[in-house]
């Protein structure tokens, strides 16, 4: 059984690397035996010396997700590196917070065309590379609790959130038949950047820690193992479903 969790020889991208959830779940694809291409709008050393550190490899793309513009030369950059791509993670992301009544265009297309858009078109784009290659593939993309629920305050966030989770099932529906499994991680309350003013605001991050039954903010390693379990093929018969990482949050 093992074996069918085991990564060796694949190649993954990954968006968002350099810290939080991207890099966790490029340590933990790493780990399982995958070299890494690392996305991010900025230089991401410090996850290449880990995920390199483990004895793979680690190409690092500088790159602004807020457009499409940089996609295909993801694509291109990977296969011209690896010479193949078999895992997408759909990582990167941003938030913008303020009232609904006050909230901007800017505010609402910034997280939009980040958090939906460009994972459409990145999955669309390495989709097609896997059909190419018919090897098949999987796709993760990072959901969220705002994609079963409203909050407040994050019009855009929650928006594109609930997006991607329809999203994902519609890929599984018309991709499972290229052998590709396209599926998504839900993360809980995590001890990240986008995080930081909640965690910060004393009285709200007592609220938050007294919902959920596991009594901590989840980390970065808390969803790699999730992410590995998805890229391989001991999920091959999973589509179109979103795993809530959460503590038991939605449970309550």
């Amino acid at each position: 059984m093992l074996e069918k969790f085991n990564l060796e020889g694949k190649v993954a991208i990954v968006t968002g690397a350099s810290t939080g959830l991207g890099q966790g779940m490029a340590i933990g694809l790493a780990e399982a035996g995958a070299n890494v291409v690392g996305v991010d709008y900025v230089e991401m050393p410090e996850t290449q010396e880990k995920v390199e550190g483990l004895g793979k490899k680690f190409h690092g793309i500088v790159a602004n997700l807020l457009t499409i513009d940089p996609v295909q030369d993801i694509v291109d950059q990977t296969v011209a590196t690896f010479g193949k791509v078999d895992i997408l993670i759909n990582n990167a992301g941003i938030i913008r917070r303020e009232d609904a009544i006050n909230f901007t265009e800017k505010d609402w297309d910034d997280v939009m065309n980040i958090n939906i858009k460009t994972v459409f078109f990145l999955s669309q784009a390495v989709a097609k590379q896997f059909i190419k290659q018919e090897t098949g593939g999987k796709i993760i993309n990072i959901a969220s609790m705002l994609s079963y629920q409203g909050g407040i305050r994050v019009p855009s966030y929650t928006s594109s959130k609930s997006g991607v989770m329809g999203l994902t099932r519609l890929l599984a529906n018309e991709w499972a038949k290229h052998n590709i499994n396209v599926n998504a991680i839900a993360p809980g309350y995590m001890a990240t950047n986008n995080t930081a003013p909640l965690r910060a605001d004393e009285g709200r991050s007592e609220e938050i820690l007294g919902r959920i039954p596991a009594g901590r903010w989840g980390t970065p390693a808390d969803v790699a193992g999730p992410a590995v379990f998805l890229a391989s093929s001991a999920a091959d018969y999973v589509n179109g479903y979103t795993l809530a990482v959460d503590g038991g949050w939605l449970a309550r």
